[in-house]
């Protein structure tokens, strides 16, 4: 097998490198031993930002689920709230200068925000399969040196645990910025990642009907580190080339998917019971397969589809 060219943090925040420049330590991190066989096929992954943080470190089987076999967890209404805050903000910042939302930020100004991302495929060495990035920042500043800073909001206490989670999805959105796909954002180079924590901490009555929630803005620097961050993309591929992970005893979805276990009717029970037993192998490539909708119902359908087009009926 040949080597995969590698890419090595240089400047910016991810610059290509030869294989050869890399560093002993990295390249040893990467060249892990050979996938087995499970499934011959390869596969491009498409991978959220969001889907690296609470999904990923709560429950791998769902992850898997998710981002292999198009098997959500249902929505609950809560974060809803959140998405709501960090629209408001990002409403009120843009355009305005970076010191309005900390004077630790370098200057700059607030000139993106809401764009969508998508990078080209990214090839990973000791993996089989590949994966590509696709999601929306909050906001990204054009600072005044040339450079560009990536900012996500979040409502809550910071923490070191939950920077260090939101740190994948920040060097993903980085990523995907300066290695875009064809027609995509392409902004580069990035030297700045970092989160903007809103701590409420007070609540004042404005009028008849209206209130005003208050507390603490707070900017927590995320260290630029495009070598960790390829090597953890390399450990997700490899967990989603594997096996599908067993049930999380710790995970509620887990628990809740397996008290339905049996059931068979609807779309949703169909998925449910899928998330349980598993999907099937493509009849044509043997590979891992997807659950879809078209006009005649649900179907599993080809990871790698349009390459293969083997379909299967989900099972009565």
């Amino acid at each position: 097998m040949r080597e995969q060219p590698a890419l090595k943090l240089s400047g910016s925040c991810f610059s290509p490198t030869p294989a050869t420049a890399v560093s002993p330590a990295w390249r040893q991190a990467l060249l892990l031993e050979p996938l087995s066989p499970y499934y011959p096929s390869i596969v491009n992954y498409r991978i959220s930002p969001s889907e690296l943080t609470f999904l990923y470190e709560g429950c791998k089987r769902c992850f898997v689920n998710r981002v292999k076999h198009g098997l959500a967890q249902p929505s609950i209404p809560l974060p809803s709230v959140f998405s709501a805050i960090a629209y408001l903000q990002k409403e009120h910042y843009a355009g305005k200068r970076t010191d309005l939302i900390s004077p630790l930020l370098p200057p700059g100004s607030i000139d993106f925000g809401e764009k969508r991302v998508q990078s080209r495929r990214i090839e990973l060495p000791g993996c089989t399969s590949t994966c590509y990035i696709v999601g929306r920042f909050d906001i990204v500043a054009r600072l005044d040196d040339g450079s560009y800073a990536v900012l996500d909001f979040k409502t809550g206490d910071p923490s070191e645990e939950k920077s260090s989670m939101y740190s994948r999805q920040l060097h993903a959105y980085a990523y995907a910025l300066e290695h875009p796909e064809e027609g995509a954002l392409d902004l580069h180079p990035v030297s700045k990642l970092g989160l903007v924590y809103f701590t409420p901490d007070h609540c004042e009555r404005t009028g008849p009907e209206r209130q005003i929630i208050g507390g603490q803005m707070q900017w927590v620097e995320v260290s630029l580190d495009a070598e960790e961050f390829l090597q953890f993309l390399a450990e997700v591929v490899r967990l989603l080339d594997g096996p599908l992970p067993k049930p999380d005893p710790e995970c509620e979805w887990c628990l809740y998917h397996a008290k339905r276990k049996g059931l068979e009717g609807s779309s949703a029970e169909k998925a449910v019971k899928a998330q349980i037993d598993g999907p099937p192998a493509c009849p044509l490539c043997h590979g891992p397969m997807r659950l879809r909708s078209g006009r005649f119902g649900d179907f599993w359908s080809c990871l790698r589809y349009p390459d293969c087009k083997g379909t299967r009926n989900p099972a009565k």
